[in-house]
């Protein structure tokens, strides 16, 4: 009897269930699910926060869940509702929001929000190395945190777009506090910050050329100030006097030089970086005491310590304060000035790092991936991990790469 076709191959169909197959292994996926944590700035005069409800609303579209603490964009013009209706989940406890996985800060955490950190979880925030101390740093290391500071991540080309976004703003706005205490204070000169026809200009010295004196510079000229730029590298005052196109005055930071100069300056803005920690050169308080009655002095290097002797910390409250009869404007944070520019600001920064977080698989795999962001870690797991900072304050430090490679 001859068998169907057809019973023929369905015999062989259930023959070959019995046959080993292959299988297709689930292609893992990279991209993973962030949960982030932005707390109420509670550091004093921090007004800024560091992603805006239109960054919120970005992240949380791809499928980010991304807790805001009650009142934290009220310092810079945001509501509770804006960041609601962007995707955000409001909390209102503020023990709570540190029960994500990362918490976005701007200012470093106080001892008690470091507490409320559940062990192993991610901050990423400034560091401020200028206040740092050790217990800080163990109390990071006790709760095993992965802290990232954002002033020490850099872009493609090793440059510190945190640094240079927030140094921007303060040199742009350091010129509009001078021409404000040069005419409106009632010790003032009654100045007008610039130049107009048949009548002197005011005369600006700017120390450092860096992004802050660069755009300090920018502004002064605009006004129709003339300035002139103190540094100690020759390839910045090339350079700014490169970008700013006009013929300014430069000099390496000469004491006889910068004597002079500053007998005569209406405004000296103090925008000198430290250097291993540290600012390199200070003007002594016997300069201070030689300049005119009603200049002004705005320390812009206020939180890393100071470029002047008579330099104090003061706030947005109570910005400034006389000594030698000229006008001392020491607010530290600048920045904070203009919350919403600078929280704008911040927002364009961290919103492509956490997406790139994401797509990296997490941040260990960011960590692993990316050196650019590897500079950034400085407490991994219960480790100081950044040499720097071991060493500014006595402290033991491992090596981070040293520590990932033992994933493997």
């Amino acid at each position: 009897m001859v068998s169907h076709p057809r019973q023929g191959f369905q015999r062989l169909v259930e023959e070959t269930k019995l046959y080993p197959q292959e299988q297709l292994l689930q292609v893992k996926q990279k991209h993973k699910k962030l949960f982030i944590g932005i707390p109420r700035e509670i550091s004093l005069q921090e007004r800024r926060i560091p992603l805006t409800p239109g960054a919120i609303r970005i992240l949380a579209d791809i499928g980010h869940e991304i807790w805001v603490e009650s009142g934290a964009g009220k310092p810079s013009n945001y509501s509770d509702k804006d960041y609601s209706d962007a995707g955000a989940k409001i909390i209102y406890d503020p023990k709570e929001i540190y029960k994500a996985e990362i918490v976005l800060k701007v200012e470093p955490p106080t001892k008690d929000e470091i507490e409320y950190f559940k062990p192993g979880n991610t901050l990423i925030s400034a560091l401020q190395t200028g206040n740092l101390n050790p217990d800080f740093i163990n109390q990071l290391n006790k709760k095993k945190i992965t802290a990232i500071a954002y002033e020490l991540l850099e872009d493609k080309v090793g440059g510190m777009p945190a640094v240079r976004a927030m140094s921007e703003i303060a040199g742009s706005t350091v010129m509009l506090i001078a021409a404000e205490l040069l005419s409106n204070t009632d010790y003032s000169r009654g100045v007008l910050l610039g130049g107009i026809t048949g009548v002197p200009p005011t005369k600006v010295i700017i120390l450092g050329a860096g992004t802050v004196g660069e755009y300090a510079g920018r502004a002064a000229i605009g006004l129709g100030a003339e300035i002139k730029i103190f540094d100690n590298h020759l390839y910045k005052l090339r350079r700014i006097k490169h970008t700013l196109g006009t013929n300014i005055f430069t000099s390496t930071l000469d004491n006889l030089v910068l004597k002079e100069a500053l007998k005569t300056a209406d405004v000296v803005v103090g925008a000198l970086r430290s250097e291993k920690g540290r600012i390199r050169f200070m003007v002594g308080e016997e300069m201070v005491s030689e300049m005119k009655r009603g200049s002004i002095i705005l320390d812009v290097s206020i939180d890393q310590g100071g470029c002047f002797e008579t330099s104090m910390i003061t706030t947005h409250d109570n910005p400034t304060f006389i000594k030698y009869g000229v006008i001392h404007y020491c607010v530290p944070n600048i920045p904070s000035r203009v919350p919403k520019t600078a929280s704008a600001a911040l927002s364009n920064i961290f919103t492509p790092i956490l997406i790139q977080i994401a797509d990296a698989g997490g941040l260990e795999e960011m960590i692993f991936s990316f050196k650019w962001f590897m500079k950034g870690i400085y407490a991994y797991k219960g480790s100081l991990t950044n040499q720097s900072i071991a060493n500014k304050l006595g402290m033991k430090y491992k090596n981070l790469e040293l520590l990932l490679a033992a994933r493997f």
